[in-house]
């Protein structure tokens, strides 16, 4: 980001189709699409690779059988654990619902049963919500986009089905420090934009690398056409050594870097967060440190002037080029200046 550092800061690819009307704005999953059900040692659902999502009919009720997902919970290593998991209950709660339980209505119960937030939040859920007559979402990961002593920005990255087919959406949950939890203030749910007529060719790489693991929202940024090829020929630099599982491109991400008024380099599509690389998480104190700073090191030779992270690295070839902060605890951020 454009100076993406707060100072003082206590701060995956199924295409998806026409068809799915419903999940309109959401962009299709750019990673496996169906979750086992069962939750990795970061607090990520393992997933088994495929092409494509088709709803099934179980003969036995004459329904359809969507796939099994599971409450994502914070792994090892993770700041403010119970703040993260307030955001990523929130949305699992607006986003999921049995046969039947479609509506605004329904949803509000589902939120007021989590106590002490307000079920108006449902107004503000866009993508999340549909005329579908169920919903199976799962969390793919739950990133800061800031943290503050009494203030956060949880990037609460989803898979989402329907009968319909596969979509989901990221939603940048704030939330205010309260007691005994921190509360839910406001929804902000992506809007990556239609897919553009004519893609560059660093765009079509991206898309069609097994190395970058995309998420709907991202997936669709991509396909927007408005991330700047600076951030996409980076990714595939950088796909050439590892792989790479993105949170957030351009949509879904704070407009301003978190508690400040300078704008971030996200919403411009100059920037990408990996939350997990080579299948470890970033955030997860068994994951080598030499793996999480030598690709920061590779994410700055591959041009980026701003690379955030979990430790503060030295040297760099320009001023501040290595950054860390707790925002930045849970991920790489990897941004540019054109």
């Amino acid at each position: 980001m454009t100076a993406e550092r707060v100072a003082g800061a206590a701060s995956r690819r199924v295409l998806l189709t026409a068809a799915v009307g419903v999940l309109a704005g959401c962009g299709g999953g750019g990673h496996p699409a169906a979750p086992s059900g069962s939750a990795t040692a970061s607090g990520a659902p393992s997933h088994s690779p495929s092409s494509s999502f088709a709803p099934s009919t179980s003969p036995a009720s004459g329904g359809t059988a969507l796939p099994a997902t599971s409450p994502w919970r914070p792994g090892p290593g993770e700041l403010q654990p119970d703040v993260k998991l307030r955001a990523a209950q929130l949305v699992e709660a607006i986003g999921n619902w049995p046969p039947g339980g479609s509506g605004a209505a329904a949803a509000q119960g589902r939120v007021a049963a989590l106590g002490g937030l307000d079920p108006g939040l449902v107004n503000q859920a866009g993508p999340l919500l549909s005329t579908a007559d169920q919903a199976a979402l799962q969390v793919i990961y739950a990133q800061y986009g800031g943290l503050l002593t009494d203030s956060a920005s949880v990037l609460v990255v989803c898979d989402q089905w329907t009968p319909q087919g596969a979509g989901g959406t990221t939603v940048d949950v704030r939330l205010s420090a309260a007691s005994p939890r921190w509360t839910v203030t406001a929804l902000h749910p992506a809007a990556p934009g239609p897919a553009a007529a004519s893609l560059s060719a660093a765009a079509q790489a991206v898309l069609g690398s097994p190395h970058i693991e995309l998420p709907p929202a991202a997936l669709a940024d991509v396909r927007s056409g408005q991330v700047h090829d600076t951030a996409l020929r980076a990714m595939l630099t950088l796909a050439q050594t590892y792989t790479l599982s993105i949170s957030v491109v351009r949509s879904g991400h704070p407009i301003d870097v978190f508690g400040t008024t300078r704008p971030s380099d996200h919403p411009l599509g100059r920037a990408f967060d990996v939350w997990r690389i080579n299948g470890l998480a970033v955030v997860d104190p068994a994951t080598p440190h030499d793996l999480v700073d030598g690709f920061m090191r590779a994410a700055a030779a591959a041009g980026s002037y701003n690379v955030g992270g979990p430790r503060q690295l030295a040297g760099g070839a320009a001023p501040n080029q290595f950054f860390t902060d707790d925002t930045h605890h849970d991920h790489v951020h990897v941004g540019f200046n054109s």
